[in-house]
């Protein structure tokens, strides 16, 4: 039996485990004594990460649908068809009849090699991946107030903050390692949590105070507890003077804010917000932590930040154990986006409608007239291709058809593209649109980095071969830009494309993969003597100083009303992740969740005459899906929570497309939807 370390492919955590195997096949995985995250122990998923790859429906080989039915073909024909309608789509109507998805589950050279074929290759920056699902709020929100838009800290850090401030992450069910550091911080060092969500989640039995606001109503009680901080004299005046901009703005804003108009808001008691506020305000060390519940709404970007102003009114950020923290959802989400798998930046960034920025990498990649217009996003791309507008999607890793809102619409979408080609681990929904399928190696088979939620670049190792013919998304990528006639994408090894990305990316400067051994480092580390960054924003942010923006309340786009009188959100659950591809292939992950399920408070159920194990039907504005009921006081009365995990009874049936105006992000959080009893 042989062992290799690399990098969980699950949440942004970043673990890292040993995978077993027999030189074939993977056996099993046990965790890391030594990672800075890990420390000797592992979730559930990452115990079972090694079992998926060895599903019996692995993609082995590229597959082309004739006749509305697939047939295997060689790697020769299918990249010669992905090809040659790809350029003469690009040549006969123009590049930005393509789109690209990119992918949060692939690595970083992945991501760079995908941005660089869609903008290089076919001149288009119509590429995004599913950080427009989640956080792009983040990315524009925190870029606006401080210059950088990641988390400003080091999950290392969280043992020894004094309070954390938590809002809208599940964070022992979505990112356990981060979550296990909350609680034994709280247990063993005394520091206080102050939990803001609607549901009863696990964390709220080690709550200081557990807010329990009505969803989508975040703007209005942050702005209450600045209200109260300003008011009480609570703010740190020497911060704000230094380091910040834009304070009378702010003042003025919140003004209006006290906590009887906040209450009337969100539902949070004036003595609740008020007691929080104070605790926040006055302790040394303070930590925001938030993720979709925060970021996933139509106000998304606002409540971003809201709650960067929160942090800098305080002088909670450019200091160990501070700072604002969002926790990234998926495993390389992070590094997809420092990666430039967005369409509006190169890697690191850099915008791509800067002329020296276009220059540099026109220079490098030895191309001309790469475009100076940003591009569409994921939900714009796909509403294109329903247009007609976009003729050919090129999927990498992405499962469109169960993740995106509104899915009677995706499919639809996704039915009337012209050219569809999905490359990925399994025949997933999404591919089982296509018209060619290219079958990709999975982590566990494949060289590489990813970054985690804490800016930490680590390598992810191969264990074993991927089966039949499957190959390596690097490899399928430069393989489609040679047969375009484009030889800048064709390497020897991941490490000699990490080298490029390196040379191009400043915040990556320092990167290369002899440094990188064991556990990687952490961004800014823009040279080969730069030891990485554990928090950011140190004597001065990254735009130098800090600017409020502070934020009106404005409703959801979707309330419940009579006729739809529940509110739904959706999201995440300990034993399952994303779209289930993974994990419902996995034995004890599929044994112990097996099917969806709908949470509901007591009293809606009695009102409805349904129990736990009942069948309902809940609709939205958009469709309907029919699963199982489980009472219990997790969630308030008129609310439902719908994990999204399970295509049978898909979550984004149900959700609204309405997005943020700035990120783009659609309001996955909060919808109407109305249930009723099936016989």
């Amino acid at each position: 039996m042989s062992k290799t370390l690399t990098t969980c492919v699950y949440c942004g955590c970043g673990c890292n485990f040993y995978l077993v195997s027999d030189g074939t096949r993977l056996t099993g995985a046990y965790p890391s004594q030594h990672h800075p995250v890990s420390r000797g122990a592992m979730c559930v998923k990452g115990w079972n990460a090694y079992e998926y790859t060895n599903a019996a429906d692995r993609l082995k080989t590229p597959l082309i649908k004739e006749d509305n039915r697939f047939r295997p073909a060689s790697w020769l024909e299918a990249i010669a068809l992905v090809a040659e309608r790809l350029t003469d789509y690009r040549v006969r109507i123009g590049p930005d009849s393509l789109g690209f998805f990119s992918s949060a589950k692939t690595t970083n050279e992945e991501n760079y090699l995908m941005m660089k074929l869609a903008r290089a290759v076919f001149k288009t920056n119509n590429i995004d991946h599913c950080a427009r699902l989640c956080h792009a709020s983040t990315v524009a929100g925190l870029a606006a107030t401080f210059g950088s838009g990641a988390m400003t800290n080091s999950i290392s850090e969280f043992e020894d903050a004094d309070c954390f401030m938590v809002i809208g992450s599940d964070t022992t069910s979505q990112h356990p390692m981060i979550g296990s550091r909350i609680v034994n911080a709280v247990k063993e060092h005394g520091a206080k949590l102050l939990l803001v969500d609607p549901r009863k989640i696990a964390l709220s039995k080690y709550a200081t105070i557990h807010a329990r606001h009505r969803n989508g109503t975040d703007v209005a009680w942050v702005n209450g507890m600045m209200n109260i901080i300003i008011k009480e004299g609570l703010w740190d005046r020497t911060y704000v003077e230094e380091r910040t901009e834009g304070f009378d703005k702010l003042r003025s804003t919140v003004e209006r804010y006290n906590p009887e108009y906040v209450s009337r808001i969100t539902g949070v008691a004036p003595d609740q917000l008020i007691e929080m506020a104070r605790i926040y305000a006055s302790v040394p060390k303070a930590m925001i932590v938030y993720s979709m519940g925060i970021t996933q709404h139509t106000t998304g970007v606002d409540n971003v930040k809201s709650l960067a102003n929160l942090a800098m009114l305080t002088g909670h950020v450019g200091f160990p154990c501070t700072g604002v923290n969002p926790l990234r959802g998926q495993n390389n989400v992070q590094g997809a986006c420092d990666m430039g798998a967005l369409p509006n930046v190169f890697s690191g960034y850099q915008k791509v409608t800067d002329d020296s920025m276009r220059q540099k990498f026109e220079q490098a990649w030895k191309v001309d007239n790469l475009p100076g217009t940003a591009g569409l996003t994921i939900t714009e791309m796909m509403n294109a291709a329903g247009t007609g507008e976009i003729k050919g999607l090129y999927i990498m890793g992405e499962n469109p058809a169960i993740s995106d809102p509104d899915l009677n619409h995706v499919c639809e979408c996704l039915k009337k593209a012209e050219f569809l080609v999905v490359q990925d681990n399994f025949l997933t929904e999404t591919a089982q649109y296509a018209d060619v399928v290219l079958p990709a190696a999975t982590f566990a088979e494949k060289d590489g980095t990813f970054t985690n939620t804490e800016r930490r670049c680590q390598r992810v190792r191969k264990a074993i071969n991927p089966p039949g013919e499957a190959r390596s998304d690097w490899e399928i990528l430069g393989e489609i830009a040679s047969a375009c006639g484009y030889d800048g994408m064709q390497y020897e090894s991941p490490a000699e494309l990490m080298d490029e990305i390196a040379s191009l990316t400043p915040i990556y400067g320092g990167m290369q993969y002899d440094r990188l051994e064991p556990f990687g480092l952490q961004w800014p580390c823009p040279n080969r003597e730069h030891p990485g960054t554990p928090y950011l924003h140190r004597d001065k942010f990254a735009k130098g100083v800090g600017t409020f923006m502070p934020c009106q309340y404005l409703p959801p786009a979707e309330l419940p009303d009579e006729e739809y009188p529940f509110l739904l959100s959706t999201g995440r659950i300990y034993w399952h992740f994303h779209t289930g591809t993974m994990t419902r292939r996995t034995t004890v992950l599929n044994r112990e969740v097996p099917a969806a399920y709908v949470e509901m408070n007591l009293s809606d159920a009695d009102r409805l005459g349904v129990r736990s194990g009942d069948q309902v039907q809940v609709t939205s504005r958009r469709g309907n899906i029919n699963l199982a009921v489980r009472v219990s006081d997790i969630v308030t009365e008129k609310s439902v929570f719908i994990p999204f995990h399970f295509a049978e009874a898909a979550a984004n049936v149900l959700t609204n497309n309405a997005v943020d105006p700035v990120a783009k992000i659609p309001e996955y959080k909060v919808c109407a939807v109305k249930i009723e009893k099936l016989p």
